[in-house]
């Protein structure tokens, strides 16, 4: 979570704190309602007791002094009387005076005044001319109204007049100042008291709830993976009040309920990378069994587990067990898992309880042992995935045995990772058995499981620089089998390749050892006899016819079927000293065996060898004047979309006019490739077939072949472009299919070209897929837009289990790329529909179509 995320941090106070703040805030409020409310009272109580004892003092002076009138005194004496009772107040806080005459009436105002007038009526009314304070000082007034003794000595008065004025003064600041003084030191004491009360009261309310929230954050740090959560134990903690106890339940509720649904950050990591893994290069299809272990030690850091199994089904009657430790396990524990991963299995429904079980051990890390596992502990441990049906790869199931299966929690989580596994290692193995069969059918007829011509011709080219090295002669046979058509039309293919298995077999068993036998095409063999001269080859060859002849396979309708062969043989260095001139002489023989009445064995003579090339040179001449007229012809053959039936495809081939005969391409392309002329055949053609899409508005997809030579041409594209604006065609409609097995040795060339070729808005196609060594590399570094799976395969597979389960699984793989393909040779509506069923794109061949001149539209 980065700095942006993350809440603001809250502002809490501790509990303890807030308490002691509260009481202590709480006891100032009562203490100071409670000062003011008592200096109030007290004040007021000591303002009117001064006043009562000032009243006192005043009217008991009044009284003294009327008694002492009456009595005669003089007012010297009277005077003096009030003298000293003004003297006997000092060092009291009361003061007297007497005020008559001008005194009063600048402190009261004029006798006649309002205010005068005022003032006297309040006197008569309550005896007190005026009380109060001020600056802490209470005044208390007293009139000293006339009586009628009084008359006698003030003779200008009247009774009531008032005659002066006694003012008794009492100083009330000191004592209040005083109780004020005593009020904040009560205050401080009672303070401080609270203080500690407080303190005491909050440590008390507190204790349990601190002490609980302590023991809950301990159990909280010590909660790093959802394992830990099973630690802890909220419903322990008691605070000491029922409302916080509720807010625990609460939580404690919170973790099981989090138990049952968290999955710990590693496993869920875990699986992602499990993701990543998904890059598969071919250093792990190569070591896939390192890899699984790899794997497997991954996996241990996350979970503890012993033991990660596989099981693949091989056929319907093989199933294998791959077992992958994480150490060295006992014997007793390989034994112990082996019986219970067998029965497990055998268990499950869609396993075949007659089925053969191959188990097969393999180690991560052999340094180290495994601990001696109980059946029991196996067997609780053990979390296995079965399949209903066989998957990607021949996958079935997978399994682990892992202390972490037996929490329920994470059931989904495991059932998770063994399902990313069970892809993953599908994914791995499958195309680990794709390579597998890729490299055996690249250098195998898969019929015949002979060598295929693109072999024959390697070793051929090998045999040919051995011989010149060691200066010893080597002998070719191109080996045909007669009236093979015949049987396939009569019989049927299914029994016409029981014959040919057969017819090879015959031949493999009359040759020696180190004899290479190929099977070239159809019905068409090719033999290399390494320090065999021409001799020495025509008595094999004969021991070969003789093989051949005694064959015979009883046909479907009860008879017996035999063979016969055709044989022709050159020699190195008598009949040609590089690998084309040797099979053409040696083809030219076999011809030559048929057209003298078949079953026979033809070595050339001088004159014959003479003639062969000379026929070759004829054929150069052909080329030559069919380039210079522009003879060459474009023929179409309608690839057919197997999900609608229409034909939206057309592929391109070569034909040259030659009178009233059209030339198939087979009899002319050797030879033009040889002469170096074959791409200026292919811009002729090229740009026939564009005149003739232009004119019959075909809107459809046009495959051309073209020859390896088109491919270090730098200029090809470019001209083809050029063709192609100038016959307003799309390149997109076009699809440069080139042919795998020629290609293979121009990897880097190969690359360049079809680049420029993507990059012009060209699509483009590998022909023969599955014929040469590096099928699933062309798929992994070009990006291609079809494959044509090798007609050999697609012809047998109606037949052969073999062939059929590697149409489907290049199907697959093709698939999972998102490449179309294309089959070629269906010949028959069995192998249409075959094709259908596996789920290929596109079909070709004579049962769908046949070449013609014409272009055509689907319907719309």
């Amino acid at each position: 979570m980065n700095a942006a995320s993350r809440p603001a941090p809250r502002r809490a106070l501790h509990l303890r704190l807030f308490i002691i703040a509260a009481i202590m805030a709480v006891a100032l409020l009562v203490f100071l309602a409670v000062n003011a409310t008592t200096t109030l009272i007290y004040e007021r109580t000591m303002a009117r007791q001064a006043e009562q004892t000032a009243s006192g003092i005043a009217h008991q002076t009044f009284a003294s002094m009327f008694q002492i009138m009456r009595e005669g005194w003089s007012r010297e004496q009277l005077e003096a009387f009030s003298a000293g009772i003004e003297e006997s107040l000092d060092g009291t806080p009361l003061t007297l005076e007497l005020y008559r005459g001008e005194k009063v009436a600048a402190l009261y105002g004029e006798v006649g005044q309002p205010s005068w007038n005022e003032r006297i009526e309040h006197a008569f009314d309550t005896g007190v001319i005026e009380s109060r304070q001020d600056n802490g000082e209470l005044q208390y007034t007293f009139p000293l109204r006339a009586r009628n003794e009084c008359l006698s000595c003030h003779t200008n008065a009247s009774a009531g007049d008032v005659l002066g004025v006694m003012e008794v003064r009492q100083d009330l600041g000191t004592a209040i100042n005083e109780a004020r003084s005593q009020h904040i030191w009560t205050f401080f004491g009672t303070g401080l008291g609270t203080l500690l009360l407080g303190t005491l009261i909050a440590t008390w309310a507190t204790g349990p709830i601190t002490r609980s929230v302590r023991r809950f954050q301990d159990q909280v740090t010590r909660v790093n993976a959802i394992k830990d959560l099973n630690e802890m134990e909220p419903q322990a903690i008691d605070t000491g009040f029922v409302e916080l106890n509720q807010v625990v339940d609460q939580v404690d509720e919170l973790v099981r309920k989090l138990r049952s649904v968290a999955v710990d950050k590693d496993i869920l990591e875990f699986e992602l990378k499990l993701l990543d893994k998904f890059i598969i290069t071919s250093d792990v299809v190569r070591d896939w069994r390192e890899y699984i272990g790899v794997l497997l030690t991954e996996i241990n850091t996350i979970i503890d587990a012993y033991t990660l199994f596989t099981l693949f089904k091989a056929n319907d009657e093989v199933y294998e067990l791959e077992i992958f430790w994480r150490a060295e396990p006992s014997e007793n524990t390989r034994r112990t898992v082996e019986r219970l991963a067998a029965h497990r299995i055998r268990a499950a429904e869609q396993f075949a309880m007659d089925a053969n079980l191959t188990i097969r051990h393999n180690v991560a890390d052999s340094s180290n042992k495994l601990p001696e596992l109980s059946p029991h502990t196996i067997e609780m441990a053990t979390k296995s995935l079965l399949l209903d049906a066989p998957r990607i790869g021949g996958v079935v199931g997978i399994g682990v045995q892992s202390d972490l299966v037996r929490d329920p929690v994470r059931h989904v989580v495991i059932e998770s990772i063994l399902s990313t596994l069970l892809n993953l290692v599908g994914s791995v193995k499958a195309i680990y058995k794709y390579t597998q069969d890729l490299e055996y059918y690249a250098t195998r007829d898969p019929l015949t499981n002979l060598y295929n011509q693109r072999v024959f011709w390697e070793l051929f080219n090998y045999e040919i620089k051995r011989a010149e090295g060691h200066a010893y002669p080597f002998s070719v046979m191109v080996v045909d089998l007669d009236n093979f058509k015949t049987i396939n039309d009569r019989y049927g293919h299914a029994f016409g390749d029981r014959f040919l298995q057969a017819y090879a077999e015959t031949i493999q068993g009359a040759i020696r050892n180190e004899d290479i036998l190929a099977r070239y095409g159809g019905d068409e063999f090719a033999l290399i006899l390494p320090e065999t001269d021409q001799q020495a080859a025509w008595q094999l060859a004969a021991h070969m016819a003789e093989a051949t002849d005694r064959l015979s396979l009883p046909a479907p309708d009860g008879s017996r079927v035999k063979a016969t062969t055709c044989i022709g043989i050159a020699a190195y260095p008598r009949h040609g000293r590089d690998t084309r001139d040797l099979f053409l002489v040696a083809d030219n023989m076999m011809y030559k065996a048929k057209r003298e009445g078949k079953n026979a064995v033809c070595v050339p003579s001088d004159e014959e060898v003479a003639a062969v090339f000379r026929e070759a040179g004829e054929t150069g001449i052909m080329i030559m004047e069919a380039l210079e007229d522009r003879r060459i012809v474009p023929f179409f053959q309608p690839i057919m979309d197997t999900a609608t039936g229409e034909a939206r495809i057309h592929e391109l081939l070569m034909r040259i006019r030659v009178g009233d005969q059209l030339i198939p391409a087979g009899q002319f392309v050797e030879v033009a490739e040889t002469m170096g002329v074959m791409h200026q055949l292919d811009y002729v053609l090229i740009e026939q077939a564009f005149a003739e899409v232009q004119r019959s508005d075909y809107t459809g997809l046009l495959f051309i072949n073209l020859s390896p030579r088109a491919l270090i041409i730098g200029e090809f594209i470019g001209k083809v472009r050029k063709l192609a604006q100038d016959h307003q065609i799309d390149p997109a409609m076009v699809v440069f299919e080139i042919t795998e097995r020629d290609t293979v040795k121009n990897m880097a060339v190969l690359e360049k070209f079809v680049l420029d070729l993507k990059q012009q808005g060209f699509q483009f196609a590998v022909d023969d897929f599955g014929s040469g060594f590096s099928s699933f590399h062309y798929l992994k570094r070009f990006p291609i837009d079809f494959v044509k799976i090798e007609g050999d395969f697609v012809r047998n597979m109606v037949h052969d289990p073999r062939d059929q389960a590697f149409v489907r699984s290049i199907a697959a793989l093709a698939r999972d790329l998102d490449v179309r393909t294309i089959a070629e040779f269906v010949e028959d509506q069995e192998i249409l529909e075959a094709v259908q069923c596996i789920g290929i794109h596109y079909a070709q061949g004579f049962h769908v179509g046949h070449p013609g001149p014409r272009l055509g539209n689907p319907p719309a």
